[in-house]
């Protein structure tokens, strides 16, 4: 698999909002999943709808598994003191998916082009810090199938590499369903073939992206 197919990267699994006042102007981040162009369009614009009083909506949103699409508006404040910083905050975070907004309401004293920069920067970090994150990885979904005398074993080894099972059907036999990191099947098949002799079975249904739960932000 080429490299496009198989790196994680960091996705919201809820949006939030945050707020961050210097020198008596309010900076309001909002931010939202959005999987496309258009939908962080209509996110955007929705925002200028709902902020309509606000002196400025900048606005900043990274679309692609590998950020192939970043855009960024300054909404009229001096250029590359607000969207650009803004975008800065969601790559450096390594975030995809993810649109924000920051709303500015004037507070009579102007900052400065580093006073701007450094309001709208903490703006998104305030925005991020109520949003709840996971890792998306690229991996297997994959069908186990053992005895009852090999699911010890089995239950052993999967939580050793933090899997939990989707899925359980215990009959005259026993059948899981997981989802495993690419770079992880190998390996675990290798140690439940050794740890069960053989006997159980390993089967690789489908390759997806998937949320690594284990490695959300609580």
């Amino acid at each position: 698999m080429n490299m496009k197919n198989t790196e994680s990267y960091r996705v919201l699994l809820e949006g939030g909002e945050g707020e961050y006042v210097e020198k008596k102007s309010r900076f309001i981040a909002t931010v939202r999943k959005c999987e496309s162009e258009e939908e962080a369009a209509a996110f955007i614009d929705g925002m200028k709808k709902k902020y309509w009083d606000a002196r400025h909506n900048c606005s900043a949103f990274v679309i692609g598994a590998r950020a192939e699409i970043t855009r960024c508006s300054d909404d009229g404040e001096p250029g590359g003191t607000a969207g650009r910083p803004m975008l800065e905050v969601l790559l450096g975070e390594g975030i995809r998916n993810v649109a924000v907004v920051v709303t500015r309401y004037f507070g009579g004293v102007l900052l400065g082009t580093g006073g701007l920069v450094r309001a709208y920067t903490q703006a998104v970090k305030a925005g991020l810090q109520n949003c709840v994150t996971g890792t998306m990885r690229y991996g297997w979904e994959v069908e186990i199938g053992t005895d009852y005398n090999g699911i010890g074993k089995i239950l052993y080894l999967l939580g050793n590499a933090g899997i939990e099972p989707l899925e359980s059907n215990y009959t005259d036999a026993v059948r899981l369903r997981v989802l495993v990191p690419a770079d992880a099947v190998d390996r675990l098949e290798r140690e439940m073939t050794e740890a069960t002799n053989g006997k159980a079975g390993f089967e690789r249904k489908r390759e997806l992206y998937f949320v690594d739960k284990e490695e959300t932000d609580k």
